[in-house]
């Protein structure tokens, strides 16, 4: 279980551009839940990713997971049970590197550093089992490297570097509003096997309201730094695309936008 309480989080702080974003603001997510996060820009959304993560600091409040605090974690020890796919294709691979070479640092994340061989040869036909999972032919492409994949191909392999070790979440931060809509709704499709699969709790930031509907067992809209709507379980199965636009409009109007 995840757990931000009374988070408080202010930025530029003594200066004129003073902004507070959060403000004891607490957010629960169970232990296996998937979570679809909407709300417009400045709302919050990837703040709070960034908070979870350790990205950026707190001015007040903690992080718990599992009723832990790990808001004195730093950014990379947190990730040795978390993994988070980004809104840029480019981020979280390494192009310069083979798919083989970035599969191999994938799954020695959180590992003891020793000297050795980065490749274990012996696991080729574990990765390329992997690949062949994700429907786009790229198990016999282990030798090329990132780089020459297309933006899709790259974050799908992104997908899975980011699930191949034991994960108590799984952060996606608009992982498809690079992409084209076909490709968008392939890096979906997989996202909810991987989720479902693996068991994840995962936490999906998007900009698509199709996706936030369809995707996932619970439903959060943000709006300045609060949640302003909240549906899981059966209430989010009959949420329609309509109910949020509608709400999401009425904000707007409220806002003077």
């Amino acid at each position: 279980m995840l757990e931000l309480r009374d988070i408080t989080k202010i930025y530029h702080a003594g200066t004129a551009t003073e902004q507070t974003l959060f403000d004891h603001f607490s957010l629960t997510v169970e232990e296996g839940q998937f979570v679809s996060i909407v709300g417009s820009n400045g709302s919050g959304k990837t703040s709070m990713l960034n908070i979870i993560c350790g990205s950026i600091p707190i001015e007040g409040g903690d992080v718990l997971v599992n009723g832990q605090s790990i808001s004195k974690l730093r950014e990379y020890q947190r990730y040795a049970s978390m993994g988070r796919v980004y809104q840029n294709p480019a981020a979280g691979t390494c192009p310069g590197l083979t798919m083989l070479e970035n599969m191999s640092l994938a799954e020695n994340k959180g590992k003891p550093f020793s000297l050795g061989r980065a490749v274990n040869r012996r696991r080729v036909d574990f990765y390329r089992d992997q690949l062949q999972s994700l429907g786009l032919g790229l198990e016999d492409k282990l030798d090329v490297k990132m780089g020459a994949l297309s933006g899709g191909q790259r974050q799908a392999v992104a997908l899975l570097m980011a699930t191949m070790t034991p994960l108590n979440f799984l952060i996606l931060d608009e992982h498809t509003a690079a992409l084209d809509p076909k490709t968008a709704e392939v890096i979906m499709e997989l996202t909810d096997k991987v989720v479902r699969e693996k068991k994840l709790t995962a936490m999906m930031v998007t900009h698509n309201l199709r996706y936030a509907v369809e995707y996932g067992d619970r439903l959060l809209m943000m709006n300045q730094g609060h949640i302003v709507l909240d549906r899981a379980g059966e209430e989010k199965k009959a949420t329609s695309i309509d109910d949020v636009l509608g709400m999401f409009n009425r904000i707007s109007i409220e806002c003077g936008n």
